[in-house]
C-alpha cells in the first residue's frame, strides 16, 4: 500500500478518500482549514487530521500527496511536494494561465516524481472505448469533435472558489469544461486556436451561465464545446471521422455509426472513474509506469483555456501558447 496524504477535504477531497479504498492508496493524512466541518469524516475514514499542509508533507509516513485546494495554490504547493521528493496529484484546473502550469511540471521533472492531473472523466467506460475506436482508426482520420456538459452541481454546491471569479473565470468552463477540453485534446491532439464566448444570465451564487468555444486543432481538425451550469447532469462527447462517428453519452452508452450502416449503441459496465484514475497514480508511484494523462496534454489544456478566457474577454479567436 501507498500512504499518502490529502490536502482539502471539501467535496472532491473527500471523494478522492472514498474512492482511494478500492485502490492501492491509504490515505493517513488530511489537511483542512475548517478541521471541525470533517472531523467525523477523518475518524470515519481513518486517518490523522490536520492543518499543517508542511507538516503533512514532510510526515515520513507520506509517501504521496493529493492537491484538492483552490486552484490559485496549487504551483506553489507542487512545488513544495515535489522539493520534498514525493509523487503529487493534483486537482484540475493545474492552473490558470500557461506559464504557472509549465513551472509546476518543470518543478516536479527537476525533481524526478511522478506527477498526476485529476482528469477522471476521460476514465468512464464510455469514453475508454470512444477513445479506442478512435486510435484504432475505425472511424478514419478525425475531422470535428463536439462536447457537451451540464452540471447541476451550481444549485447544490456553492461557496468557496466556485463563486470567486478570480479562481474561477469563464463561468462552467473552468470546472466541468475543463473536463471538455482534456477530451479533445486526448482525443483530437494539440489545440491550436480558441473562440470562445461566456452567456451568463445570472451571476454566483447559485450562477445560470453557459460557456461555448470553437477550437481548431493542430491537425487542422476542428472541435467545439459548452457547458451549461444548473441543467440535469450530462455528458456527450462526439467524434467525427471520414470512416463514421462515434459518440460517447454519460458514462456508459456508446453509439458507432458506419457509412451504410445502422448505428450501433452498447451499453458498457459501469466502472468508479475516480478510482480508476487514482489506480493509474498508485501504479506510477510504485512501477514507474507513465500516467495516463502525459504532461504535453495537461499544459495544451491550460493553455487552451487561458487562451478561451482571453477570447471571451476580447470577443475575438486567440491562439493557443506553446
Amino acid at each position: 500500500m501507498i500512504n499518502a496524504a490529502v490536502i482539502g477535504l471539501g467535496r472532491w477531497g473527500k471523494s478522492i478518500v472514498a474512492a482511494s479504498k478500492a485502490t492501492r492508496l491509504r490515505i493517513v493524512r488530511g489537511v483542512s482549514m475548517e478541521p471541525e466541518l470533517v472531523r467525523d469524516f477523518a475518524q470515519q475514514h481513518g486517518f490523522e487530521l490536520g492543518t499543517d499542509f508542511a507538516d503533512a508533507v514532510a510526515d515520513p509516513r507520506v509517501a504521496a500527496v493529493f492537491l484538492a485546494t483552490p486552484h490559485s495554490l496549487h504551483v506553489e504547493q507542487i512545488a513544495a511536494v515535489a522539493a520534498a521528493g514525493k509523487p503529487v496529484w493534483c486537482e484540475k484546473p493545474l492552473a490558470l494561465t500557461l506559464t504557472q502550469a509549465e513551472r509546476a511540471v518543470a518543478a516536479c521533472r527537476a525533481a524526478g516524481v511522478p506527477f498526476a492531473l485529476g482528469n477522471n472523466k476521460r476514465c468512464f467506460a464510455s469514453m475508454r472505448e470512444l477513445k479506442r475506436v478512435v486510435a484504432d482508426g475505425e472511424i478514419g482520420e478525425v475531422l470535428h469533435i463536439e462536447g457537451h456538459f451540464c452540471n447541476e452541481h451550481s444549485t447544490r454546491v456553492m461557496g468557496g472558489w466556485r463563486d470567486d471569479p478570480n479562481e474561477s473565470p469563464g463561468g462552467g468552463l473552468t470546472g466541468a469544461g475543463l473536463h471538455l477540453i482534456d477530451a479533445l485534446v486526448h482525443l483530437g491532439g494539440p489545440i491550436a486556436s480558441v473562440d470562445a464566448k461566456l452567456f451568463s444570465r445570472k451571476p454566483s451564487p447559485d450562477p445560470r451561465d453557459v460557456a461555448a468555444a470553437l477550437v481548431e486543432f493542430a491537425s487542422g481538425a476542428t472541435g467545439q464545446i459548452a457547458t451549461v451550469r444548473a441543467a440535469p447532469m450530462f455528458w456527450r462527447v462526439h467524434v467525427f471521422g471520414t470512416k463514421g462517428w462515434v459518440e460517447a453519452r454519460d458514462e456508459t452508452v456508446l453509439t458507432v455509426a458506419r457509412p451504410g450502416e445502422q448505428p450501433q449503441t452498447q451499453m458498457l459496465a459501469q466502472v468508479d472513474s475516480l478510482a480508476v484514475l487514482l489506480e493509474a497514480f498508485g501504479e506510477s508511484v510504485e512501477t514507474e509506469k507513465p500516467f495516463p494523462v502525459t504532461t504535453d496534454e495537461m499544459l495544451n489544456v491550460v493553455a487552451t483555456f487561458e487562451a478561451a478566457i482571453k477570447s471571451m474577454q476580447t470577443r475575438a479567436p486567440v491562439p493557443v501558447g506553446r
